[in-house]
């Protein structure tokens, strides 16, 4: 009997860490645990890792407001492995990512499907080099966003001039001063409490944004320009997805890629809801661009577009032009332009 529980005792301890342990994973994000990006996307997708590996995975995630949620910290942290998996803003810190963040430029793209086939179209070829170091599981972007503004309403371009507005990255806070109006960069989390202490006039968001941080209270207006985006990447640490088993990585890799950008477009659509809808319940003006307008801001913003590529170039991205024209390419053939 002895020998027999030995025997059994020696095959345990013979079995390699990932058969005999489990294999936890953090994962962190800058968005709240309420908001539609954690429980429709992060908290499914852990999930399923989970349960498809029969529960030898565990991911914990830790969001807004956690040790590890810090908007600016996505990148570094995922990077040095003090997480295994994040998911962050492009545009913050600035000018880390610049080749992905041209697809924030205005006017290129208007569906956060488009968008986020888009970029993972790019990644491939023009993208890469910007995430050495880490297994990327997707890149996304939201649906063209609308300007909010507290107590002046924004009708048209003039309507701009001299407004404090809360800016996400570089390409769209250059479009912002392009006409007329003051950038203010800061993480979404502190955009209410801003808005309603008037440090800023208003903000650059989609309508998910505008539920997800009940922005609908201290807002009163709405430009729905359809001018921008503001993208996302979603990374794992490569080291740690390296020393996985196998068939964990097989999982991940099912999950992820293809499979998962696929599903920004429906998603957003479902989260902007919401915001539209809490909006138009408080009263809130909503105003919508005409496509005169559209083409007048367009031909307006035509030279910060170039200044914007410019400046990218000089700080290495030489092929930054061609990534913009293969941009407008994608997005033309995923919107059916």
């Amino acid at each position: 009997m002895m020998k027999a529980g030995l025997f059994f005792l020696s095959l345990v301890c013979a079995l390699p860490a990932s058969a005999a342990e489990t294999i936890e994973l953090k994962l962190s994000s800058f968005l709240p645990s309420t908001h539609p990006t954690q429980t429709d996307f992060l908290e499914p997708w852990a999930r399923e890792l989970e349960k498809r590996t029969n529960g030898r995975v565990k991911v914990q995630i830790f969001p807004a407001g956690s040790a590890f949620g810090h908007v600016a910290k996505q990148m570094d942290q995922v990077r040095a492995g003090v997480v295994d998996i994040a998911h962050g803003l492009t545009g913050i810190p600035r000018g880390r990512l610049p080749r992905t963040s041209i697809i924030d430029l205005p006017f290129l793209v208007q569906s956060a499907d488009a968008a986020s086939r888009t970029l993972w179209k790019l990644y491939p070829d023009y993208l890469k080099e910007e995430y050495k170091g880490l297994k990327v599981l997707a890149l996304h972007a939201h649906n063209a966003g609308l300007i909010h503004t507290r107590d002046r309403p924004v009708n048209g371009m003039q309507d701009l001039q001299g407004l404090r507005l809360r800016t996400p990255s570089l390409a769209i806070s250059m479009m912002l001063e392009e006409l007329g109006a003051s950038p203010v960069g800061m993480p979404p989390t502190q955009v209410y409490e801003n808005l309603e202490k008037g440090v800023i006039d208003g903000s650059v968001f989609p309508w998910d944004a505008v539920n997800g941080f009940k922005l609908y209270e201290p807002l009163n207006y709405h430009l729905d320009a359809r001018a921008y985006t503001t993208s996302f990447f979603f990374v794992m640490n490569e080291r740690k997805y390296r020393s996985l088993p196998e068939d964990v990585r097989k999982v991940i890799d099912e999950i992820s890629g293809d499979t998962l950008v696929a599903k920004f477009g429906d998603w957003w659509n479902r989260w902007d809801e919401p915001g539209l809808a809490r909006s138009k319940e408080k009263g809130n003006r909503i105003t919508q661009l005409s496509d005169e307008q559209r083409q007048a801001w367009r031909e307006r913003l035509a030279p910060m577009i170039d200044r914007y590529l410019e400046q990218i170039e000089q700080q290495g991205v030489t092929d930054a032009r061609e990534i913009y024209e293969k941009a407008k390419s994608h997005v033309a053939e995923f919107e059916g332009n």
